[in-house]
C-alpha cells in the first residue's frame, strides 16, 4: 500500500539533507536514486535497473543511467553540468526500446537539483527545483508511489486509445478460436489488471506488467496458463495462498468481488498477442472514464462500431441533465443547510448511504457511474465540513477512511447482454477507486478497498420480463434512472412486441408505442404497487375520481432518457392516460434537445427528459431549448402535462380526418417494384430510343429527394395501359415481369399478391389536381418547410404527401 503523504514529505526532507552536498563519485548515482526511489517506498525491487544497455538510432551502443519500463527514464550528471544534455540523451534511447517500455516520465539531475517531464505535456515544459526542494514537490512523483492526478476528461483520447489496443487484442484472440463468454470474462479481467496496475492497487506501479515481461515467454507460449495462475491467486486471500507461489504473484492483493471466481479455458497466445497485451499494458489507465471507457470497450466486439468508437458513449454533461433535477440538486441544496452543524451533517451522511438506485436498462453502466461519481464527491465535501469541525476543536479527523460510507452496493442494474452487464461492475469498482484515489489527494492518506467487499448488483435479463422488485426491494428503492433503448414501433424485432404487450397489459393502441415507453410502464407499475391492487394500465383517466390523492402512494423518484416521440402525435393519447390514471405526476421535464457527445463520429437523436413520480413535488421546473444543440433554460412552473408544457393534464387523441373541413394530407404512391418501375434520365433516354411510343406512358416521379435537390426521376404509370399495347412494348414487358418476380419473392403475403397486378404501383395515391407536395422528412436545418406545387401528371411519391385541389392560400 502506497505511503502516506505526509510519511513521503518526512522521507523526502531526509533525503534532500542527506543529499545536499554530494559532487559525483562512480557509483554516487545509482545510489541517489535509489534513496530516491525509497522516499515514495519503492525500494530495491525488480520493476526499475540501472545501465540498461540500449541501441540508439545512429546504432551506437547506450546505456541508461536507471530505467522503468513504461514509466521512467532517469538520468544523472555530476554537479552543475547542463540538464539539457541529460534530457536529450534521454530521449535518444526512445529509438532502441520497445513501444510498451516507452516511458511516461523522464527526471534529470546533477544532485543539486532535479528536473520533471512529463511526456504527455507535448508543450516540452518541465518542473525544475533546487534538491532543497524537493520536499514541496513531492506530489510531482506521486506516480511512483501510486498516487495520479485524476483529471478525467471523457473526450481524452486515451479512452479511445484504450478500446482501440483492447480491440486488437480482442479480434486476435477471437480469430484464434478463443471466443464468446470466455473472451468477454478475460478481458474484462484484463480490464481490471490494467487499471490496477497504474492506480495502486497493484504495488509497485506496473507490477503486472513487469510480471508479464519477466515470467511469460516471448513467443507467448506460456501466457495462457500464466494468467489462470495469476487469476486464481487474485481470488485467493493470502492466508490461504501456497508458500512455495512465485513471489511476484505472491505480491498481488487479494481482490475478491467474484471478478475471478470462474475458471476459464486457458487461452493460447503467440508473440504478436503477448506484445498486443503488453502494449496494452503501456498505457496509462488511471486516466480512462469509466463512464465513457465502457461503452467504448463493448463497442469492441464490433468492427463496424469500431469505426466510430467516440459515437458510442453518453457524455456526463448529458447523464447531469438528468440527475441533478432527480435528485442531486434538492442534495446539494439540503447539504449547504446542514453543513455548520456537525450532527446534522454526519445524519446528512448517513441518509446517503441509504440511497439506491436502479438503472433497468444500464448498459455498461454510464448512468450509473456518473450517479456513484457524484455521490462520493457530495460525500467528500461533507468529510471536508466535517475536517473543519475537528480543526475548530483542536483536534484532526485522523482516519477519515473510516468515515467514508458511501459505496457501489448501492447501485442496481439491469442489462439483457451479458457482456456489458460484466462491464458495468466493473465500471463501477473503477470509479470507486477513482474517487478513493480522490479522497487520498484530499486528506493525505492512501485509502483503497482492496479486497472488494461491496459489489454493485448488475442482473443479466430482459427488464420487461423481470420483476423489478426481485432486483432491489421497492422499499429500499430510491431512484429509478437511464436511457431505455430507441427503437420506433415500426423497427421493434417480433420478440420486443411480444414484450410490450407484456407490460402494457393490452393498453388500447399500444402497437404504437415506441419500445421505450415499456420502460414506463413498469417503473410506474411498481412505484403504485401495494396490497391488494393489481394493476392495470388499461384505466382511462377519467376513473381518478375528482379530489383522491395518491401522493403518499411511493417514495420511489423515476427519470429516463427517451425519444421524444412519446411527448407528440399519436403516442401521448396512449402511453399517458394510464399512467396518469394511477396518479403519476411529471416532475420535471427536457423539452426537445439533441442529445449527442463530443466525438467524430458522434451519434445524435433529438431526445426528452422526463423526471416523474407517484406524489406531487413543490418545485416543477421544465428546461427549454431555444436551440435543441444549446444549454436548458429553466423555467418553474405550477403543472407539466405529456407534452411537456405548462398545462392541463388534456390528451388529445389521435383521428383521421381534419378538425377543419380542408382536403387531408395524403402519402404518396409507393411502387415496392424493386426499381424496376422507375427510370433516370439514362434510363429513359435509352428506352425511348428502342420503343418511342413508351412516352406516352412514361410520367415524372416526384420523391422527397428529387424534390429537394432540384433532380429528375421517372416512372412507368400504366394504368390504363391494353394487353395489345404492352406487347408492342417488350422492353416494357420486360421491366414488368421483373417487377411480378421482385413481388413473388417478398415474404409478405400481400405483395406476394400484388405481383398479380405488376403493370400497377403497390399503393396508389396520385391526386388528379393540381396538388401541394410536402416531403414527409427533411433537414433540421432548414428554416422553413419546403413546399411545392405539382400538376397531376407528375407522380406524388410515397416519400412525400400531398393535398389535392389545393389554392394558392
Amino acid at each position: 500500500m502506497p505511503l502516506s503523504w505526509n510519511e513521503i514529505r518526512d522521507r523526502a526532507t531526509r533525503f534532500a539533507h542527506d543529499w545536499a552536498d554530494a559532487d559525483y563519485e562512480r557509483g554516487e548515482a545509482q545510489m541517489f536514486w535509489r534513496e530516491f526511489f525509497e522516499v515514495f517506498g519503492l525500494g530495491r525491487s525488480r520493476v526499475y535497473s540501472f545501465e540498461k544497455r540500449v541501441e540508439k538510432l545512429d546504432n551506437k551502443k547506450g546505456y541508461i543511467d536507471c530505467f522503468w519500463p513504461g514509466t521512467l527514464i532517469a538520468e544523472h550528471k555530476s554537479r552543475g553540468k547542463n540538464l539539457d544534455t541529460a534530457h536529450q540523451q534521454a530521449v535518444d534511447y526512445f529509438d532502441g526500446l520497445k513501444e510498451h517500455e516507452l516511458p511516461t516520465h523522464i527526471v534529470v539531475s546533477d544532485f543539486a537539483r532535479i528536473r520533471l517531464y512529463e511526456l504527455a505535456d507535448a508543450s516540452g515544459q518541465y518542473s525544475e527545483f533546487a534538491l532543497k526542494d524537493f520536499p514541496k514537490h513531492v506530489k510531482q512523483f506521486g506516480f511512483i508511489a501510486g498516487y495520479k492526478p485524476q483529471v478525467l476528461r471523457p473526450e481524452d483520447p486515451v479512452n479511445i486509445k484504450a478500446a482501440e489496443k483492447m480491440g486488437r487484442l480482442h479480434d486476435m484472440l477471437r480469430d484464434s478460436g478463443y471466443e464468446g463468454h470466455p473472451l468477454e470474462v478475460l478481458l474484462v479481467r484484463l480490464l481490471f489488471c490494467l487499471f490496477a496496475d497504474d492506480t495502486g492497487i497493484f504495488q509497485p506501479a506496473q507490477a503486472f506488467m513487469d510480471w508479464l515481461e519477466t515470467r511469460t515467454a516471448e513467443d507467448g507460449s506460456n501466457l495462457g496458463s500464466s494468467l489462470a495462475q495469476a487469476f486464481q491467486v487474485l481470488n485467493t486471500s493470502h492466508d490461504k495462498r501456497q508458500s512455495a507461489l512465485d513471489e511476484q504473484l505472491a505480491a498481488f492483493p487479494y481482490v475478491n468481488g467474484l471478478l475471478f471466481e470462474e475458471n476459464l479455458p486457458i487461452a493460447a497466445f503467440d508473440t504478436k498477442m503477448r506484445n498486443a497485451l503488453l502494449d496494452a499494458c503501456a498505457l496509462d489507465w488511471s486516466q480512462i472514464s469509466p463512464a465513457v471507457f465502457g461503452a467504448m470497450f463493448q463497442s469492441i466486439m464490433d468492427k463496424d462500431a469500431r469505426r466510430n468508437l467516440g459515437a458510442h458513449y453518453t457524455s456526463e454533461q448529458n447523464i447531469e441533465k438528468l440527475i441533478r433535477p432527480l435528485f442531486l440538486d434538492e442534495l446539494y441544496a439540503e447539504f449547504n443547510k446542514v453543513k455548520k452543524n456537525r450532527n446534522r451533517l454526519f445524519e446528512f451522511q448517513k441518509k446517503l448511504r441509504s440511497l439506491t438506485f436502479l438503472d433497468p436498462a444500464c448498459g455498461c453502466g454510464n448512468f450509473l457511474v456518473v450517479t456513484y461519481k457524484a455521490l462520493r464527491e457530495l460525500e467528500l465535501d461533507v468529510l471536508r465540513a466535517a475536517l473543519a469541525f475537528e480543526r475548530e476543536g483542536g483536534q484532526m479527523l485522523t482516519d477519515v477512511m473510516m468515515h467514508i460510507q458511501i459505496d457501489v452496493d448501492q447501485f442496481y442494474g439491469i442489462e439483457i447482454e451479458e457482456f456489458p452487464a460484466r462491464i458495468a461492475e466493473v465500471a463501477l469498482w473503477l470509479t470507486d477507486h477513482q474517487m478513493n484515489l480522490k479522497v487520498s489527494e484530499a486528506f493525505g492518506m492512501y485509502f483503497a478497498r482492496i479486497p472488494l467487499k461491496s459489489s454493485p448488483h448488475i442482473h443479466h435479463g430482459n427488464a420487461l420480463r423481470m420483476d423489478w422488485e426481485d432486483v432491489v426491494p421497492k422499499e429500499r428503492l430510491n431512484y429509478i434512472l437511464g436511457n431505455p433503448p430507441f427503437v420506433g414501433y415500426s423497427l421493434q424485432s417480433s420478440e420486443q412486441k411480444s414484450d410490450m404487450l407484456e407490460v402494457c397489459f393490452g393498453a388500447h393502441g399500444s402497437g404504437v408505442l415506441d419500445l421505450v415507453a415499456g420502460w414506463y410502464f413498469k417503473a410506474a407499475e411498481l412505484m403504485s404497487r401495494h396490497s391488494g391492487e393489481s394493476w392495470n394500465p388499461d384505466n382511462d383517466i377519467k376513473k381518478l375520481a375528482p379530489g383522491v390523492s395518491r401522493d403518499d402512494r411511493s417514495h420511489i423518484r423515476c427519470a429516463f432518457v427517451s425519444t421524444n416521440s412519446i411527448t407528440q402525435g399519436e403516442q401521448p393519447g396512449v402511453l399517458w392516460p394510464p399512467l396518469l390514471s394511477k396518479g403519476l405526476k411529471i416532475h420535471f421535464g427536457h423539452r426537445t434537445f439533441r442529445w449527442s457527445n463530443e466525438a467524430s463520429g458522434k451519434a445524435a437523436v433529438h431526445c426528452v427528459i422526463i423526471g416523474f413520480g407517484m406524489g406531487e413535488r413543490p418545485t416543477k421546473v421544465i428546461y427549454d431549448y431555444a436551440d435543441v444543440r444549446g444549454e436548458p433554460l429553466a423555467r418553474v412552473v405550477n403543472q407539466i402535462n405529456p407534452y411537456l408544457v405548462d398545462g392541463p393534464n388534456i390528451i388529445i387523441q389521435k383521428r383521421r380526418t381534419p378538425i377543419s373541413p380542408v382536403a387531408p394530407l395524403v402519402k404518396g404512391s409507393q411502387p415496392t417494384d424493386g426499381g424496376n418501375l422507375l427510370l433516370n434520365d439514362d434510363q429513359k433516354q435509352l428506352l425511348l430510343k428502342h420503343e418511342p411510343s413508351a412516352e406516352n406512358w412514361i410520367r415524372p416521379f416526384v420523391s422527397a429527394k428529387e424534390f429537394l435537390r432540384g433532380e429528375s426521376r421517372w416512372c412507368l404509370w400504366l394504368e390504363d395501359v391494353s394487353p395489345r399495347e404492352l406487347q408492342r412494348l417488350p422492353l416494357v414487358l420486360e421491366r414488368i415481369n421483373a417487377v411480378r418476380e421482385f413481388r413473388l419473392q417478398s415474404k409478405k403475403k400481400q405483395t406476394r399478391e400484388l405481383a398479380n397486378r405488376p403493370t400497377l404501383f403497390a399503393e396508389r395515391r396520385q391526386p388528379s389536381t393540381s396538388y401541394l407536395l410536402v416531403p414527409r422528412h427533411t433537414s433540421e436545418n432548414r428554416a422553413v418547410i419546403p413546399i411545392g406545387v405539382f400538376p397531376p401528371s407528375h407522380i406524388l411519391a410515397d416519400s412525400c404527401s400531398g393535398v389535392e385541389n389545393a389554392t394558392p392560400y
